[in-house]
């Protein structure tokens, strides 16, 4: 099986040692994204909605650099530092799964890197 690391400089660069993404074989490891504009390096969070919007551009921008999309993602992991904002952040997210969403949960956390609202990462696989 190979391994090859994926980047995108259309997504925020790693801010510690780990990779944007790993693809292994078929599968593709996409690290956690949080709404950091990697063009401009500003946090992009005037609202929730707003942020989370910002972390799933990231997140399409990793899957586009390894040949995939939002239709190759099998599983989403949201950390969410305010579970009274689980409604808009579903809400946004939804956006971007119309069909057969993927599997995922939303676990509520009390920090996030770089105190952000929101992290998302996902897998995909090659269909």
């Amino acid at each position: 099986m190979s391994k090859t690391i994926i980047n995108s400089s259309d997504a925020p660069a790693p801010i510690g040692p780990y990779s944007q993404a790993v693809k292994a074989g078929d599968t593709l490891f996409a690290s956690g994204q949080i709404a950091l504009d990697a063009h401009s390096g500003e946090m992009i969070n005037a609202n929730i909605t707003e942020e989370t919007h910002q972390v799933m551009k990231n997140l399409d921008a990793v899957l586009k650099a390894a040949g995939m999309s939002f239709e190759n993602v099998v599983k989403c992991s949201i950390f969410i530092k305010d579970m009274n904002q689980f409604g808009a952040i579903n809400e946004a997210y939804g956006l971007y799964f119309k069909e057969n969403p993927p599997a995922r949960e939303t676990v509520e956390v009390a920090r996030l890197p770089k105190d952000v609202n929101v992290e998302i990462s996902c897998i995909a696989v090659d269909l």
